[in-house]
């Protein structure tokens, strides 16, 4: 069909309407990622870093459509086929996962139209201009996601092929009903993956936050993480484009500041680790507390490279309902929850050195004055003494330090 124009006057319309999207683009991102997210299958959001990308993704198709119509105001919008939407694309079908995944981005569209609509009836109370803006907008929006959404299919239709043809498939089939709990034994699985199940491992997740992540990268995470237990190789299943499961066999696990120490070697590496458990349960769970680790450990700054379980379990249980965990953060450190972080963090190891103001000052790396100035300041911003309160501001601490501020 042609491309309709629209008029000078309601193509300014539709520029203002796009730069206006574009100034209040987190606002509007976080309501059209909802009802996205409400719509994706739940083996999808089971991987943080699949869904972190298809998060992102939203971002990037309402950015890419306002931008374009910036530049181009009710011009056709060429589809968003970069490589992070693409990547996406590919590991729905790692995942097991077919194209109706992509139904999601429908639901992301329905509220963006709502969302375009509001502002339309804003920008113009002129029936002849606010129908023509309406119209254009409509073909531009509705065209646009069509095109987004078939450059995707076609490229799960191509992973597909690509993986029919190697032994990935199996690989990850196997991994998944093992971790699903399936009843297969562990002989024949072990067998299948030619990895012994029975063994005492230590499972991770090795993975990247950039936009093209560099898979050989975290295969070499994986191989860091053997050489720090002192083991041969390690087990690993390519989860996603930007991240690797791994399993580390050995008794102790591997040696956390070794691993830390060699890690400043892969910069764009991260990595989540469950605990040391012995045979098959051992495998899975282990897994799935990497994974609880990997989901805090994305929230954290860039510079977090390592995070084990151990170091999140309570947190992770903690935040399991992220809205009572919010409100008893609010509730816990009033005002300080969003003081500035040397305070919190200042009080967090001074609780966690039994309240000891000169092993805290150490731990900082600070003068003991500093630090009592600092818990001063901080103890006046709490809703309540902090006497009788040590256990729960110390969680509500730890909470906003793994998760951050809302």
């Amino acid at each position: 069909m042609p491309w309709e124009r629209p008029s000078p006057r309601v193509a300014e319309l539709i520029r203002r309407g796009a730069e206006q999207l574009l100034a209040a683009s987190d606002e509007v991102i976080a309501r059209v990622d909802e009802a996205s997210m409400a719509q994706v299958d739940p083996a999808a959001l089971a991987d943080p870093a699949l869904a972190a990308a298809m998060r992102r993704t939203t971002a990037s198709n309402l950015t890419h459509w306002a931008r374009a119509n910036v530049q181009d105001p009710g011009g056709p919008v060429p589809p968003n086929l970069g490589p992070e939407v693409l990547g996406v694309a590919r590991d729905l079908v790692r995942r097991g996962l077919d194209q109706s995944s992509l139904d999601s981005y429908r639901a992301g569209q329905n509220a963006a139209w709502r969302l375009w609509m509001a502002a339309a009836f804003a920008l113009t109370s002129d029936p002849a201009e606010l129908g023509e803006l309406l119209d254009v907008s409509a073909q531009s929006i509705f065209t646009f996601v069509d095109e987004t959404i078939a450059g995707m299919a076609a490229e799960v239709g191509r992973e597909r092929e690509r993986l029919a043809r190697g032994t990935h498939v199996e690989r990850l089939e196997v991994v998944t009903l093992v971790l699903e709990g399936a009843p297969i034994a562990t002989r024949r699985a072990s067998l299948r993956l030619q990895y012994e199940l029975e063994r005492t491992h230590t499972a991770a997740v090795i993975f990247s936050d950039t936009v093209e992540p560099d898979q050989v990268a975290l295969e070499e995470g994986a191989e860091l993480l053997a050489r720090a237990a002192g083991a041969r190789r390690p087990f690993t299943v390519l989860a996603s484009a930007s991240a690797v499961w791994a399993w580390i066999p050995g008794e102790d696990g591997p040696d956390l500041e070794a691993a830390r120490a060699r890690l400043d070697a892969l910069p764009a590496a991260r990595i989540a680790l469950g605990p040391t458990l012995p045979g098959i349960d051992g495998f899975r769970r282990s897994h799935l507390d990497a994974l609880a680790t990997q989901r805090l450990l994305q929230r954290m700054p860039a510079e977090v490279r390592l995070a084990t379980y151990d170091e999140v379990q309570v947190v992770a249980l903690a935040t399991q309902d992220e809205r009572r965990a919010d409100e008893f953060v609010r509730r816990t450190l009033g005002p300080l929850a969003t003081a500035p972080p040397e305070l919190r963090e200042t009080l967090r190891t001074y609780l966690r050195e039994e309240c000891n103001t000169t092993r805290a000052a150490k731990a900082l790396f600070a003068h003991r004055n500093t630090v009592l100035n600092r818990l001063a300041r901080a103890e006046a911003l709490l809703p309540a003494p902090l006497a009788g309160r040590l256990l729960q501001v110390g969680l509500a601490l730890e909470i906003v330090r793994w998760v951050g501020p809302r």
